[in-house]
């Protein structure tokens, strides 16, 4: 008999930000397959008896790729267990939730949806940047910073997307830092224009870095900018002061 397939966004990182369900299907797993994003705060509560798979993903580099992933939950699953795929943020916002339920689905077993909150909207608030501001931006555009590498065409618009007047959050651009910043100016928008990136989510070592569009990918490789972070694009960066404390406490 199959086991059950639960597909839990962990939050940005802080274990005060998981909900109450993802909560309780961790303390009742028997596999628990997880990425670094939920962060140490997270994982150091998964259950002592639970056998605990690192699927982590850094930069390239991967533990297990996405299939091997996906072939160990049906596995588990197949062998009775109570499976645990645990993400940060959201699974079905960039998290490649999508393909692991229609693997599931496919394989015949049980699976529940467990949303988390975005790392696209808690990690812009608890350092005090509102993506939506009726002065600033009536509209949030959350991309990718890494397409799918196999794909013949690239499908964000970028002439569209530098037309803009809204926020731009872009999740996974780190790497791809320089060349959004290149492509967004060479397409009209202002090289003025403030952005901001978050490292870390809500974790104790939390950093934020700002500029412009002109500035940013410099400042970034002078600061030592690494993933995972989120980037915010948008005049509602200048509502950021860093000596305001922090919106959304750690823990």
């Amino acid at each position: 008999m199959n086991g059950k397939v639960y597909l839990v966004g962990s939050g940005p990182g802080a274990e005060g930000l998981l909900t109450q369900r993802a909560r309780t299907v961790i303390d009742k797993a028997d596999v628990v397959l997880y990425d670094q994003l939920p962060g140490e705060e997270i994982l150091s509560t998964l259950p002592a008896r639970a056998e605990k798979i690192d699927c982590g993903k850094f930069g390239g580099k991967h533990v297990l790729e996405q299939d091997e992933i996906e072939a160990l939950v049906v596995d588990r699953a197949r062998a009775g267990k109570t499976v645990v795929r645990l993400k940060g943020g959201d699974p079905f916002l960039f998290g490649r939730g999508g393909e692991e339920l229609e693997t599931v689905r496919a394989a015949g077993i049980p699976v529940e949806m467990i949303p988390g909150i975005s790392s696209a909207l808690a990690v812009p608030a608890s350092v005090g940047i509102p993506l939506t501001h009726r002065k600033y931006a009536s509209q949030v555009t959350i991309l990718t910073g890494n397409e799918d590498p196999t794909k013949t065409e690239p499908a964000l618009d970028w002439a569209l997307l530098a037309k803009s007047r809204g926020t731009i959050v872009i999740l996974m651009g780190v790497a791809n830092l320089a060349k959004i910043a290149e492509v967004l100016v060479k397409h009209g928008k202002s090289h003025e224009t403030p952005v901001a990136i978050i490292e870390r989510g809500l974790r104790s070592d939390r950093r934020v870095t700002t500029g412009t569009l002109a500035t940013i990918a410099m400042s970034a490789k002078n600061t030592g900018v690494k993933p995972p972070a989120v980037i915010v694009i948008g005049d509602v960066v200048n509502l950021y002061d860093p000596a305001e404390p922090d919106l959304i406490p750690f823990g």
